[in-house]
Formats: C-alpha cells, structure tokens, sequence
C-alpha cells in the first residue's frame, strides 16, 4: 500500500516562498509599496513547541511589500473557511492574531503583520536580522539546568593563590564532605 507523500516542513516553507514570489513578480508586480531592496524570503520556520493542541511550524515571511509571522499547519489544510478570520494563538506567551489565508500552492496558514509596507529595511540583511529578533522574542528558551548538574570550575587551591602558585583545587562535590 503506498501512503501518500506528506511534505517536510522544508518543503512547505518552500512552497510558500514560491507561491509569494510568484504572487511578487505577477499581481504585485509594479505597484508602488514594493521595496525594490528585498526579494520573497522564509526565515526560521520550525515546529512550535508551545502549541500542542494544533501542531504546526512558525516562522516569518519577508517580501517587498511586507513582513509576516507565519503559522503553517503541519499538514497541509485545504480548509477555506478561515481566509480573513482572526484567529488568536498564544506564541511564547503572547496572545497574537493570526489572519486566515489560502494559497494553492501551499494550503491554509495564518499570518501576522510584522510590517506593512516594508520600506524602512534598506537591505535584506537588515529584515532577515529583525525577523530573527522577533522570534527570538516569541520562542521559548529551554529552562537552565539545574547548578548540580554543571560541572563546577576548578578554584586555585588557597595556598598556590596567596603564593602565585598555579595548583588548582577542585572543591568537593556537595555529596561528599572532605
């Protein structure tokens, strides 16, 4: 029995890219609000943690005309029904209103406008670097391991200290007393 292809995360960024640089160079093409500066671009995406509920991958997508937090479903929805509705997802703790779009290309995702239009990034240097900002700001940081756990530095041994000696004493572990 052959089970039916389901796209990588990678494959669905790229699909999302591709549809939007289509969408660029036909129905945008032209228009004033582009920032001649940057091309269609994906930075980030990958599975979101805090969500679950509906497994899914965020990331932001950067074009001429603007820059959006992108949620994609983890399969492929062909689902109309939600273009244009809001729809509220809690990202790293941040309740943020997602919009219901629909590409052929790519299936049902959500966007939030980052920046519309795009005009104050000079290069695509500069957008790639907030859009990581941005994320670094929404995705959790993993919990700091606890201090037992760390290996403890080695201290200079009190008598090589006072003496400009370079012995190192390692201090007992907190298990064993000396």
């Amino acid at each position: 029995m052959n089970r039916p292809h389901t796209p990588s995360l990678a494959e669905r960024t790229q699909a999302l890219v591709d549809a939007y640089t289509l969408i660029a160079r036909t129905r945008m093409a032209g228009l004033p609000l582009l920032n001649p500066a940057l091309a269609v671009e994906a930075v980030g995406f990958a599975p979101q943690a805090d969500a679950p509920d509906e497994p899914g991958a965020l990331g932001v997508l950067i074009t001429p005309w603007f820059m959006n937090l992108v949620w994609l479903p983890q399969q492929r929805d062909e689902r109309h029904g939600g273009i244009g509705h809001a729809q509220t997802r809690v990202i790293g703790g941040q309740p943020l209103a997602f919009i219901g779009g629909h590409e052929q290309a790519v299936g049902a995702f959500g966007a939030c406008s980052l920046f519309s239009p795009v005009f104050e990034f000079p290069s695509p240097a500069d957008a790639r670097a907030t859009a990581l900002a941005v994320l670094a700001q929404l995705r959790p940081v993993p919990e700091a391991t606890p201090a037992q756990a760390l290996p403890q530095p080695q201290m200079p041994a009190r008598r090589g200290f006072l003496l400009g000696r370079s012995a190192v004493h390692t201090p007992p572990s907190p298990r064993t007393r000396a």
